[in-house]
């Protein structure tokens, strides 16, 4: 199948080459000139076939609109653009609206994996119409984790980013808990060798996750995680859960606890969040800020 990607960062340069291993035909844009296979969208979208579809991966808010706007003009009746960045459902409502006038498609699709999803897979969480879902399987099929599991059709325009959005803010209150376990086991004088106490916890427990996994590999980096500021980063997905949680009475006291954990740690070094910030590098890359030293 033929495809256009729209950014080649981190997550969307290893789905190209992830989607090209499986058999697929993908161009690649990018404002990095050294990533774009083409120069401009303009001529990604000529180098496609019709039905086109244009998978975007850029940052939510203006960066995807103003992708989704040029495409919009560029693109033709029964073409189909898939949002697979962190957008907020709404605004996938408003984006399908427009091009539907165009009679353009449009799917929203939620993707996680972060920079293991090369080797690992992406986990998919779609939105939007049945046809055009099924149309697109053979993309989705070869992104996702081998296996019966990591792609589910969640429901219509919106449902794909909002289960993405309440899977963040599922990530952020265990992450939380680690930190906050972590913490506790590094300030007592009996427990001296809390990494150990964490790998232990990798086979037999109720606890293991590769989130655990991902601690232990962050502790074997930087063993007390010293070399880290308390200072973790929220990319928006757990602020719309709140207030999702908020819209539909619905209570969410550990995430909305973990969502204010990381506002916390901006006011002081938080030893918390040196392992939030920690595995938020270790799954996803997201950048880190270093201790200062004295």
């Amino acid at each position: 199948m033929q495809i256009g990607l729209v950014g080649l960062g981190k997550m969307g340069g290893n789905m190209r080459e992830r989607l090209r291993n499986a058999g697929h035909t993908v161009v690649g844009y990018d404002t990095d000139p050294e990533k774009s296979d083409v120069a401009s969208l303009a001529d990604l979208v000529n180098e496609l076939e019709a039905p086109r579809t244009v998978w975007v991966m850029v940052p939510a808010g203006d960066p995807t609109q103003h992708v989704i706007d040029r495409l919009a003009d560029l693109l033709k009746p029964y073409d189909t653009v898939v949002d697979g960045g962190n957008s907020r459902w709404t605004d996938d409502e408003k984006h399908a609206e427009e091009l539907s006038k165009r009679g353009i498609g449009f799917v929203d699709a939620g993707v996680s994996g972060g920079v293991w999803g090369l080797k690992n897979g992406y986990a998919l969480m779609v939105g939007g119409e049945k046809e055009t879902v099924d149309r697109l399987r053979p993309i989705f099929d070869a992104l996702k984790p081998e296996g019966p599991y990591g792609f589910v059709h969640a429901g219509r325009v919106g449902a794909g980013h909002f289960a993405k959005m309440v899977h963040n803010g599922i990530e952020y209150a265990m992450m939380q808990a680690y930190a906050e376990g972590w913490e506790l086991l590094e300030a007592v004088d009996s427990v001296d060798n809390v990494r150990e106490v964490f790998r232990s916890w990798q086979e037999g427990t109720v606890i293991r996750s590769w989130l655990l996994d991902l601690a232990v590999n962050a502790l074997d980096e930087d063993e007390h995680l010293e070399g880290l500021r308390g200072y973790a980063q929220d990319s928006g997905e757990g602020r719309w859960t709140v207030e999702a949680a908020i819209d539909n009475s619905v209570p969410l006291p550990a995430i909305t606890a973990s969502l204010f954990s990381r506002f916390a740690s901006r006011q002081d070094d938080s030893p918390q969040m040196k392992m939030i910030a920690a595995l938020r590098n270790q799954f996803g890359g997201h950048a880190v800020e270093s201790a200062k030293k004295a």
